[in-house]
């Protein structure tokens, strides 16, 4: 005689426990991404070489170098200018490590 109600051992054709284990192989391994994106560095650079800067793939900022010859006190605009197109490529760099990293699990809604 077969029961009625309850949580049937095969979910359409995959048991539970192997879905389980997979769910946290994959969270291990999304893990170990995030930790080796994070470890790494992302350069940039803009007005040909004159501001040049390094984040990490936890999107902190590392270095940010400026040649003299582009700090021009009555120019602060364009050094400013420099400044932000470099560090948002940096960023830019991070963000697609991160897309093509995410973009092996296919997991609807995450990406």
């Amino acid at each position: 005689m077969s029961k009625r109600g309850g949580f049937p051992g095969n979910f359409g054709g995959m048991n539970l426990n192997n879905l389980m284990r997979e769910a946290k192989k994959m969270q291990a391994d999304i893990e170990k991404s995030q930790e080796e994106i994070a470890s790494k560095d992302f350069e940039a650079t803009s007005g040909g070489g004159a501001v040049k800067v390094v984040v990490s793939g936890a999107k902190a900022i590392k270095e940010l170098t400026i040649k003299k010859e582009v700090v021009d006190p009555d120019d602060v605009e364009m050094l400013q200018d420099l400044i932000t197109t470099c560090i948002n490529e940096a960023l830019r760099k991070v963000d697609e490590e991160q897309a093509a990293s995410m973009g092996k699990y296919n997991i609807p809604g995450l990406m």
